[in-house]
Order: C-alpha cells, then structure tokens, then sequence
C-alpha cells in the first residue's frame, strides 16, 4: 500500500498506472468500511481523473502532484459532487463550484477519492457528533479517532489515501492526528483560503493537511497556499519552499511550563516530553520553560467566540434556501424551528444555542466583548515569547484516544482541546508529530508551534527533530 507520495512516485516510475494506483485505494476502501471513515467514495470521478492523468504523464505534461489520491473532510467544497459537513441539514445538497485549496490540488493532478466523516459542522473532538455515526480508529477500533476531522485522520492512516485534507478551528486536524500516528498541521490563520469551507467560526478556521509523512504535508502547503481574490481574510505573504527541509542551528525553544503541569496530563505524555527537551537541550539547543498562565482561560475563550461565530454562520442554514427542510411545518416560523430542530444534532443545537446567547442584547459585553479582549492577551503574550525563542514545544493531545462513549460530559470533551486551542486563538501554525507511543499500545503527538507565517521555521524543525 502507498503510504506517501514518494512511494505513489516510486510505482508510477516503476511502471505503474495513476488508475492502477486509485484502484488499490478503493480496494482497500472497500475492506476498511467498517471505519466509517467515507461517507461517499468518488468512484467513477476518481477513475475517470486517473485516465486522464495518466495520460498527461505519458505526454510529459502532467502536475506536481500526479498520482497523488486525496480525501475531503466533509465541509470542503468539490464541484458536482455532495458535500453535507455530517449533517442532516444537508442532506442531497451538491456543491456548484469547487473549494480553492481543493482546486489547486486538483491542478496539480491531484485525484480526490471521497468525503469522509466528521464531527458534524466540525463541532467536536472525538467524531461522535456526526449525523452517519463515529468513525473508529483504525489503530484500535474500540477508540475515537479524534475530531473534528476524525474520517480525513484514520483515511490517511489507514492507507484509504495518500493524504487528506481536514480543517482545524479549535484543534481539529493536530488532535485526530495525534490519536492515529500521522502528522497534522495548522498553517498561520490565512495562509490558505477558506473560500470553499464550510464556515464554522471564520477567524479560527483554517484548513490543512493529515499525511503520513513531514514531506507530504510540506508539499501540500505549498501548492494550497497563497493569495485568493475569493476571500479577503487570505494573507499575501509568499510561499517559500517548505518541501526542502534545510538545517537547523541550535535553537531557542520555549516549553509552555503550564502545559506539563496540567492536570489530567497523562504520566507517559510528560515523560516523553521530559525526555524530548533533555535531547533538545545535549544537542545544543537552548531550551527553557515559560509560564503561559493564561491556560485555564484558553478553551472558555475559545468556546466563547467560536460558538459566537457559529450561531452567526450557521444562521443560513434554516430550512427556506436549501438543505432540509420539515414536512410537519406550518407557516414560516415553524418551517425554521421545526427544520433546524429536526436536521441539526445535538452538539450543533448547543453551540448555536450558547453562541445566540453569548450575542444577546445585555450579555455581549460580559462575554463576546471580554472574550476578544482576553483573546488580545493571549496573541500579545504569544508574540511577546516569540520575540524571545524560535519555537513553542508542548503536547497536542494530554492522552491518548480514549475509547468511544467514554467521555460523556460535554466540559470534558471541551478540555480535549486544551493544548490546541492556543494556536487558533492566536493565529499561529502549529504541527503535530506522531513522536510518542504510550504502553497501550497507541500513539500520540508532540505539538511544535513558530511565529506567524513561519512555517519554513516550523518544518525545518519538525524535519530535525524526526530525526535527533
């Protein structure tokens, strides 16, 4: 099976067909659909993209990423082909033009495989909260995979793909990441465009990738990136070679002191992490912890302006311009009401809730507008460590995948999130790197975060430590 995109580059040189390749994947699509991980494989367009393909290679015209089979995290837009974000809101809906990072894939001669689950509206950290049922991670099927972008996770370590795309708001590419051993990034808020995302909260989400290898998520990078004239929210700043990993000089690293202390870290996580800085530190690099104390006060920020945004984004969907809408309706009022109930899930139905009231007249002082202003502390205590050190070192994840049904407290499942919140709060990129391996027997990730549009910085040394 194809692992990365230098193994899909090995078969084509080695004769290999693109077609010959997308049939394996759907191969083995079909012998993993007890994951849950598709929600709807492309078959026939795969296949038809893969013909096409493969005859660019033969005249010697084709792109960058020939051979390369990708899955979409169900919020990404693809032309002619249903896109739903795991709702019931949805349902039957097909998109009428396709996402820009997707396209820029697609131009390259990227094959796009599929949709794949997700928590629904990508509100959620373990992809329970899908209207078609979790996805169960492939290392360990008793276990989530981590949300939201638990299907694009397994998908691409479970060999269903070569890579997959996902978006993180709140953590949701790096924490599925670290619970299935692949490597999730979240580029600087505005390296790619969303244009072609389905909104959760628009000044965190950002779209990435999940890979099997530092090489793959670098390339992706590269050709997703860069201006768009369909969103304004995009940044100009240009698109270095992030592929070619160039060496380190001995670094100056800052270990969020507050994030090994946390409560409810498990021993086996902060062991790793003791170990990982003692190497830092005997080869050379200057590594020191910093206190953040802001930590405590990082995920009721982030779920104050994320549900905030949400309530906003997701008013649109109401039953009248698309999607579902309630056939025991009377009259307008109902129609929204009994449609919104009917189609949004439980978790969906919160956040909207939380975030109306967060809005209302008399409490948006108290919460929106306090939210912002503690929001402005974190990014200026941030920039401030920045200033200081090349690089932030935590965990992506206090444990492992934790078994399906196990935590049922809505809180508990918000403190999922705990280490990853930072950087969407703040804007900064941040990658996951499937660095641990517990004694259960399953994975977790080191979190490295850089400054803003750093992300040669931060791949340079995700490359180094890969290999210390």
């Amino acid at each position: 099976m194809y692992k990365s995109f230098a193994e899909v580059k090995n078969a084509l040189a080695s004769g290999s067909s693109v077609l010959e390749i997308v049939e394996s994947y759907l191969t083995n699509i079909n012998q993993h659909a007890h994951l849950n991980a598709f929600l709807e494989v492309f078959e026939q367009s795969a296949k038809e993209n893969a013909l096409l393909v493969d005859e660019k290679i033969k005249k010697g015209t084709a792109g960058r990423l020939a051979g390369m089979v990708i899955g979409l995290k169900d919020n990404l837009a693809y032309k002619n082909h249903k896109v739903s974000a795991a709702s019931k809101i949805l349902e039957g809906f097909e998109s009428i033009y396709t996402a820009t990072a997707v396209q820029r894939l697609i131009d390259e001669d990227a094959i796009i495989i599929g949709r794949l689950n997700c928590d629904e509206f990508a509100m959620g950290s373990s992809n329970e909260n899908s209207a078609f049922g979790p996805v169960k991670n492939h290392l360990n099927t008793n276990c989530v995979p981590g949300g939201s972008s638990g299907g694009s996770a397994v998908a691409t370590g479970a060999n269903l793909c070569t890579a997959s795309l996902g978006s993180d708001t709140g953590g949701s590419i790096r924490q599925p990441a670290s619970f299935t051993g692949t490597y999730g990034l979240k580029p600087t808020y505005g390296r790619i465009s969303r244009y072609g995302l389905i909104a959760y909260a628009s000044s965190f989400d950002q779209i990435g990738p999940i890979t099997n290898t530092l090489e793959d998520a670098a390339l992706l990078l590269e050709i997703m990136g860069g201006d768009d004239e369909y969103d304004a929210t995009v940044s100009s700043q240009p698109i270095e070679k992030f592929s070619t990993f160039e060496p380190v000089k001995p670094l100056k690293i800052a270990v969020i002191s507050e994030s090994l202390e946390a409560k409810g870290i498990d021993v086996e996580v902060k062991q790793h992490m003791d170990a990982l800085i003692s190497k830092l530190k005997e080869n050379g690099n200057t590594v020191e912890n910093v206190s953040f104390p802001y930590l405590d006060y990082m995920v009721p920020t982030y779920y104050v302006l994320s549900t905030a945004e949400a309530s906003s984004n997701l008013a649109r969907f109401d039953g009248v311009h698309f999607g579902h809408r309630s056939q025991n309706a009377q009259g307008v009022e109902a129609t929204y009401k009994k449609s919104r109930s009917e189609a949004f899930g439980p978790e969906v139905q919160r956040r909207i809730m939380a975030g109306t009231f967060v809005l209302s007249h008399g409490y948006y002082d108290a919460y929106y507008t306090k939210g912002q202003k503690v929001r402005r502390i974190l990014q200026n205590k941030t920039n401030a460590i920045f200033k200081e050190y090349d690089i932030i070192l935590l965990p992506t994840t206090p444990s492992t995948a934790f078994e399906l049904n196990a935590v049922k407290d809505p809180i508990n499942m918000y403190l999922q999130d705990i280490f990853t919140v930072h950087a969407n709060l703040t804007g900064n990129p941040a990658i996951s790197l499937p660095l641990g391996k517990h004694s259960n027997g399953m994975p977790f990730g080191v979190q490295v975060m850089a400054n803003h549009f750093d992300e040669k910085q931060l791949f340079n040394f995700s490359h180094y430590l890969e290999n210390l």
